[in-house]
């Protein structure tokens, strides 16, 4: 729960934002302020240009964007270290309970977009459709050779995502069913170093948001390609969203920052910058 002193510093935060406000107009017209969002490496780009459209037409507003993957992020919201986390997983029950013993709420979740979550594979590679089935026995280990798949005889080199990533969460639950990934994964600490990696190795098998996809080729899953329309028609297997999380009712700034996202020009960002759009 909130001591007195961090009521009294939102109180202050608050006067301050509203006196700012004042100077410069009304709060609509010109709002002023800082949000800092931190999480998904798989958002991050998408983060990135939200936040410079964003300022682009609100020039009082800063927006401060990090990048470190989703439980970081939704450590540093429950800390109060920033105002939005994004996330490209829903909330553990232990980070809930966190966020409950801290700020008195379950937290507010905000579906921002939508990702056709992508298998990635050398642009040679003749493996271009993979099913449920066959991307488990891949990233569990059972099976190690491309040609047990259609591809070449060579071994399969597999690339996976750190432990704090909620695309590595996402895709051991949906892909995997709870299986251990393999202890011969090579382990990535972010999607843009996924790509690189399977971008310079023939053999190479990664996965990560569809926005990622330089100089690699997306792997259909069971016959159906990673597209918007796929997403939206609920064909596509490891289709997902993507979160903005708040600790409190987003109010002010943030209310702005987050009804801008959800509104038109927020979301032609997104399918801008390669994920999918809510609409």
């Amino acid at each position: 729960m909130r001591t007195h002193r961090q009521r009294a510093g939102w109180l202050l935060a608050a006067a301050v934002m509203v006196a700012a406000a004042c100077a410069g107009g009304s709060a609509d017209a010109t709002p002023r302020g800082k949000i800092r969002i931190k999480g998904s490496d798989t958002m991050l780009l998408l983060v990135q240009r939200w936040a410079e459209a964003f300022m682009a037409t609100h020039p009082g507003v800063a927006v401060e964007v990090e990048g470190g993957s989703t439980t970081k992020g939704l450590r540093a919201l429950i800390d109060g270290v920033v105002e939005i986390a994004s996330a490209s997983r829903p909330l553990r029950p232990e980070e809930a309970k966190q966020l409950a013993e801290r700020w008195g709420t379950l937290g507010y979740s905000v579906l921002a977009a939508r990702d056709a979550l992508s298998v990635y594979v050398h642009p040679d590679n003749p493996a271009t459709d993979l099913d449920l089935e066959q991307l488990r026995g891949i990233f569990t280990g059972e099976i190690r050779n491309w040609r047990a798949v259609g591809g070449k005889t060579a071994e399969i080199t597999v690339i996976a995502r750190n432990p704090a990533s909620g695309t590595r969460l996402f895709f051991a639950e949906h892909v995997l069913g709870g299986e251990p990934y393999t202890r011969r994964a090579r382990v990535l600490n972010t999607t843009t170093r996924v790509v690189e990696a399977v971008r310079n190795d023939a053999n190479a098998i990664g996965y990560g948001g569809f926005g990622h996809a330089e100089g690699v080729r997306r792997c259909n899953v069971g016959g159906v390609a990673p597209s918007t329309a796929n997403v939206h028609d609920g064909s596509y297997p490891i289709a997902r969203y993507l979160y903005l999380y708040t600790a409190e009712p987003p109010a002010g700034l943030v209310k702005k920052f987050v009804a801008w996202v959800l509104g038109d020009e927020g979301q032609r960002v997104v399918t801008e910058s390669g994920y999918v759009p809510l609409r």
